[in-house]
């Protein structure tokens, strides 16, 4: 199953370039050229991760796309994309997951991106990551008692 990312910038090349990128890595891309064009395909689609220019019809267009993007009832990872980047966290804020700074690096992208789909589900389930954990050992030693007993007699 292809993960699907939407992918929103409002620079053709760059919009083109990551496409191509990030489907040669296995991943099915939708793209949006707009604030208005992603949040409608937000509400009529479902993706694992949006990644975001932070800046495009408007300085706000990348955050709004992202509190969109986090209302959405599947909870997609969120990235946004600057090649101007703030010093602080306010960006974390209105929910974006991580900050990926134009330009570059292929490898690292995707590096980037992998880690990031999982830390999100990670944070996604950790009650059901937890309670797998604690039932495997009882599980476990349910299965010895038999044995054991058996063994004793």
């Amino acid at each position: 199953m292809k993960r699907r990312i939407l992918l929103v910038d409002d620079e053709p090349a760059i919009l083109l370039t990551l496409k191509a990128l990030l489907e040669i890595h296995g991943f099915e891309v939708e793209t949006a050229t707009s604030a208005r064009d992603a949040k409608s395909k937000l509400r009529s689609s479902t993706f694992v991760m949006v990644i975001t220019d932070m800046r495009m019809e408007s300085d706000q267009a990348g955050l709004e796309v992202t509190r969109a993007a986090k209302a959405a009832p599947y909870q997609p990872a969120v990235a946004l994309l600057t090649a101007f980047p703030t010093s602080d966290d306010a960006w974390r804020d209105d929910g974006a997951d991580e900050m990926l700074v134009k330009p570059m690096n292929s490898t690292a992208l995707i590096q980037q991106l992998e880690a990031l789909l999982v830390a999100h589900e990670d944070r996604k389930r950790p009650v059901e990551k937890v309670a797998g954990l604690v039932g495997a050992p009882d599980k476990e030693r349910r299965k010895e008692s038999p044995r054991s007993a058996t063994a004793r007699t």
